[in-house]
């Protein structure tokens, strides 16, 4: 691991993987040492169409010959942004047809949860158990794991939780509720999926009592489950979508999304209700573009439910409790973080890049580029079960 890498550049944890990169293409990452790693994790969802995307790095070369930022956002017409909404726009259902671009998926939370009380005049916000929305203050509110954000307390006042996929819960929404947020598969919770018409459910008791319902779309986002948003696969309308990750092709970005009528509520009483310097940057908004007409001019959505298919018929094995998630965001639980963490590290040392989630330790995340082969599969899911049949081994000597 290079010295200066944990001397310099602040760390999130105190055991960093710390491999050295030396470059990346399609669905393989090379170190310094010119070893070859299959990438199953994409940046963690965010490098949609893989590493070094033709379509993605020809626009934003493109777009720097033409130019880079030239004003904050909002204020000059800049065609890559532009037309990046305008389509967006034309994939969303009719409601959620004016888009917001910011800097990353926790900024878009933040004026998410801003539209939603700007909307309604309420401050009550709920969240769920489990849940990972960024980790700034407004998303780290809305945060359902105590362990994480206690350090940062006070957060902001008036938020609530309930329990994912708990009807019962949903009375908790009432008349002095903003909005709700919620992922349509919980993340860090270990993929979660909703079940029995939860999302219907919540779409329902908010519209009985005029609070929001905020769909965070920032892993389940742009064709990683078979649609391009994961709340499209359980017939439901949000108010406002949030997304990031995916959207960028590996650039940083995130956005949120609503109607006309409640973005436009962000423009007075007071002026700059939401304001970024960076949003909706020339050569970022190009990256985009390219990656969502790449998305949904192929055959990559449903290409990804195969995948998934494929996956699953493949990762069976004694260690395997049960594979979660839907398309390739997808997680193989262990028995236990033990075994996860050995997995996942004795696979990086054998050229197979993996990643935990966040809250649930038994999860060993898959969630590849779209664009890896069959191939590709077919190898990384070689190397989990030799390295799986090599701890059973282990266990049973």
């Amino acid at each position: 691991m290079n010295s200066d890498f944990i001397k310099y550049q602040a760390q999130t944890s105190p055991y960093p993987l710390g491999m050295e990169v030396s470059h990346a293409i399609g669905s393989y990452i090379y170190d310094t040492n010119n070893k070859k790693y299959l990438d199953f994790v994409a940046g963690v969802s965010a490098c949609t169409l893989g590493h070094q995307h033709p379509r993605v790095n020809q626009a934003i070369k493109d777009q720097l010959d033409k130019y880079s930022h030239v004003m904050v956002y909002g204020e000059y017409s800049q065609s890559s942004a532009v037309e990046y909404c305008k389509l967006m726009a034309s994939l969303l259902p009719e409601s959620l047809n004016k888009t917001y671009l910011v800097n990353s998926g926790t900024e878009a939370i933040e004026g998410a949860l801003k539209l939603a009380r700007r909307t309604t005049g309420r401050s009550q916000l709920i969240s769920c158990h489990n849940a990972y929305h960024g980790n700034t203050m407004g998303s780290m509110s809305v945060m359902g794991f105590e362990d994480r954000k206690q350090a940062f307390r006070p957060l902001i006042p008036d938020v609530d939780f309930i329990t994912f996929n708990n009807e019962e819960d949903l009375q908790k929404i009432t008349t002095k509720t903003a909005g709700i947020i919620l992922e349509t598969i919980q993340g860090g919770a270990g993929f979660i999926e909703p079940y029995d018409n939860f999302l219907q459910k919540v779409r329902k008791r908010c519209d009985e009592v005029g609070a929001m319902m905020i769909v965070d779309e920032i892993q389940p986002g742009f064709g990683r489950t078979g649609k391009l948003f994961g709340f499209q696969n359980y017939d439901v309308v949000p108010d406002i979508v949030v997304m990031g990750k995916g959207m960028g092709g590996g650039m940083p970005v995130g956005a949120f999304t609503a109607s006309a009528e409640k973005m436009d509520l962000l423009t007075e009483n007071p002026k700059l209700g939401h304001i970024t310097t960076f949003g909706g940057h020339p050569v970022i908004a190009a990256a985009c573009l390219a990656t969502l007409k790449e998305i949904t001019e192929t055959n990559l959505m449903p290409e990804t439910l195969e995948k998934e298919k494929l996956i699953r018929t493949l990762l069976v094995h004694p260690l395997i409790k049960e594979v979660r998630g839907r398309g390739l965001m997808l997680a193989a639980m262990t028995e236990s973080a033990e075994i996860t963490n050995e997995v996942i590290l004795t696979c990086q040392d054998k050229g197979l890049i993996l990643f935990w989630l966040l809250f649930e330790g038994c999860a060993v995340r898959i969630t590849p580029p779209l664009t890896i082969s069959e191939e590709e599969i077919r190898e990384g899911c070689a190397i989990i079960l030799n390295v799986m049949d090599e701890i059973l081994n282990k266990q049973n000597n």
